[in-house]
């Protein structure tokens, strides 16, 4: 009875966006406060960290002012073998967990949930995406790669959201291999691969570093090509990379040629790194030298290039024909603020920005000559 009140008290916030009071409690920066994780491949559009936590917050006032514990009492019924887990009590439960022995608890909940319903459709909403966030917030990767990876649990998580968390999570802690792992097993069940999955199978198999790791990602690249299907220009720019770390400077520059826009200091760099590579100086040169904007005004936008690709490439020519040249360019780029100190690393693994939400528009003084009522857009009521 107990279970069924607090779920009934929450169910509507589990249904809401939440608004309102809870919108202030987090400070810009919190995640990586949280768990420690500084080089994420998915933006907070995809993780959803942020919003998770809101909800959790206004859950856990509401649960405070009901009777009992509710983990506690999940506990109790998980005991009892005749009582169904239901839908809304499972959502409460993992907006409630706090700490390891908590997430024990939802673990077997979910298992417990998936054995009475995985003959069953579960609707529209997906236990596996709210399970790994919560997984994500706790940094218990090793609790979300043995959940996922368990046999018993195929079907569950039957979505590439839960998946890309997943590997963002392993990516994060440096555990590459594991996130390869993950990577094959959303292969193997048969789950799509969206621009997310490329970005983070490319940026795995870069980290990783061996034959192996790149013949993988060039395959998923050249099938994904045969398909006709999109490739981000982040996943191209982690396989050429990768494909020089690898000394395949040919694949590189195929590669490379099959990025539409290569108009940022990322791509530029590595088309620098790829002509010093290849032995064509006098072209890296060039293309330094076309960017030279040295009295432009401050919006323009200026390319930049990475400390460690030009100082290749004064490394190179030292001591030639050519030497003079790239210095005096190079001293022209950092006097116009074009180099930076950026490993070609950092530009690779950055965290991206996410769409910016658009602010609702809201008129004010609109009155209905029918009714008498303020006027509201349909977009806020939505």
């Amino acid at each position: 009875m107990a279970l069924g009140r607090l779920s009934k008290c929450c169910r509507s916030l589990l249904r809401e966006p939440v608004k309102g009071a809870f919108l202030g409690s987090l400070q810009p920066g919190w995640i990586e406060r949280c768990i420690g994780a500084k080089r994420h491949l998915l933006s907070e559009d995809v993780v959803k960290l942020q919003d998770f936590q809101q909800r959790k917050l206004a859950v856990a006032h509401l649960a405070r002012s009901s009777q009992g514990n509710y983990i506690e009492l999940f506990s109790e019924k998980l005991q009892r073998k005749n009582q169904l887990i239901l839908k809304n009590e499972l959502k409460l439960l993992l907006h409630l967990c706090q700490s390891a022995d908590d997430m024990v608890i939802a673990r077997d909940a979910i298992y417990r949930y998936h054995a009475e319903n995985q003959n069953f459709a579960f609707g529209e909403f997906k236990f596996g995406p709210l399970f790994m966030r919560l997984c994500y917030e706790l940094g218990m990767e090793d609790m979300a790669v043995g959940t996922l990876l368990d046999e018993r649990m195929k079907g569950f998580f039957n979505d590439a959201t839960s998946f890309n968390i997943t590997i963002d999570m392993l990516f994060t802690k440096g555990s590459y291999e594991s996130a390869l792992e993950v990577v094959r097993t959303m292969r193997k069940e048969g789950i799509p691969f969206n621009n997310d999955t490329q970005i983070l199978a490319a940026g795995t198999c870069y980290k990783l570093n061996t034959a192996e790791s790149y013949g993988i990602c060039t395959a998923l690249i050249e099938e994904r090509q045969s398909k006709g299907l999109s490739i981000p220009r982040h996943a191209y720019c982690f396989v050429v990379a990768l494909a020089l770390r690898q000394n395949d400077v040919e694949k590189a520059r195929s590669l490379y040629s099959q990025i539409l826009n290569t108009d940022n200091r990322l791509c530029q760099s590595l088309k620098v790194l790829m002509l010093v590579m290849s032995g064509a100086v006098t072209d890296a040169i060039s293309t330094l030298s076309a960017a030279v904007l040295p009295e432009s005004p401050v919006f323009v936008k200026k390319t930049e290039f990475s400390q460690e690709v030009v100082d290749l490439l004064c490394l190179r020519t030292e001591g030639g024909p050519h030497m003079m040249e790239v210095e005096q360019v190079v001293t022209q780029l950092k006097q116009g603020g074009q180099v930076t100190q950026q490993t070609l690393d950092i530009m690779l693994c950055h965290t991206p920005r996410g769409r910016k939400k658009a602010e609702p528009i809201i008129e004010e003084g609109r009155i209905s000559r029918r009714t008498l009522r303020p006027l509201r857009s349909t977009l806020l009521s939505e």
